[in-house]
């Protein structure tokens, strides 16, 4: 009775002042861990384009360039990078957790007819739970970022996974990445080739938690904005076999 006095409490006070903090879900939820990717292997590489101008908004919302998951879904993401080894290919990160005021001002910036790219802060992001990633692919040969057609939040149509405008190099891309990935439990976001979810976000809260405040860098990330940032509750990650 009293969480659901307070349930209503929350919404009343969300319609009349805007929402300051993510909803109030009743889980049970996993304990959260997230994991610094660049610590788990270090020859995934990092592109945080909000820790930089170089985004939809024009300007950095992260203040480091990290990268984190909670860690099943981190240790699905490097072995997936792994066996792309075997392609000559391996992960590029744009972004994985993401602090739920970001998502809110994400929305709020999001023009009504482009809000299929962002997520409802009513209801949080699955970036939030520790449990999305926002992914492409390198050449390992050469070090340069893959061409998979269409680019990192771009807002329409090249976007799609239904797209089949690129070249045939590009859509193999794009099914390489997508088919490593699902191997390991994740799935696709379908308005953004680059969106992965992990099969077990439901098990995790939306978390709003700065990335200032998951501890130090690992050793060889940037600390400013650059390539790669992340919020939440953080423990260390040990370096994987």
């Amino acid at each position: 009775m009293r969480r659901n006095a307070l349930l209503v409490l929350v919404a009343v006070a969300t319609t009349l002042f805007g929402q300051m903090a993510p909803p109030v879900e009743p889980g049970p939820f996993r304990e959260t861990e997230l994991v610094e990717l660049t610590v788990l292997d270090p020859t995934i590489r990092l592109d945080v384009k909000y820790a930089t101008n170089d985004n939809f908004v024009g300007r950095p919302v992260y203040r480091e360039a990290r990268a984190f998951l909670q860690r099943p879904a981190a240790e699905a993401l490097v072995r997936a990078h792994r066996k792309l080894a075997e392609k000559g290919f391996g992960l590029v990160i744009f972004d994985g957790y993401r602090p739920w005021a970001v998502t809110k001002a994400f929305w709020d910036a999001t023009p009504d007819e482009k809000k299929v790219f962002v997520a409802d802060p009513r209801r949080g992001s699955r970036h939030n739970r520790g449990c999305s990633v926002d992914v492409t692919l390198y050449d390992r040969a050469t070090g340069k970022t893959a061409d998979l057609g269409g680019a990192y939040d771009e807002f329409g149509p090249r976007s799609y996974v239904t797209w089949e405008g690129g070249t045939k190099e590009q859509l193999e891309r794009r099914e390489t990445l997508r088919g490593a990935l699902e191997r390991e439990g994740f799935f696709v976001y379908p308005w953004e080739w680059w969106h992965f979810d992990f099969k077990d976000w439901r098990d995790y809260p939306l978390l709003d938690v700065p990335f200032e405040k998951l501890g130090k860098p690992a050793a060889g990330a940037a600390p400013k904005a650059g390539p790669a940032a992340v919020p939440g509750a953080v423990s260390p990650a040990p370096q994987a076999p």
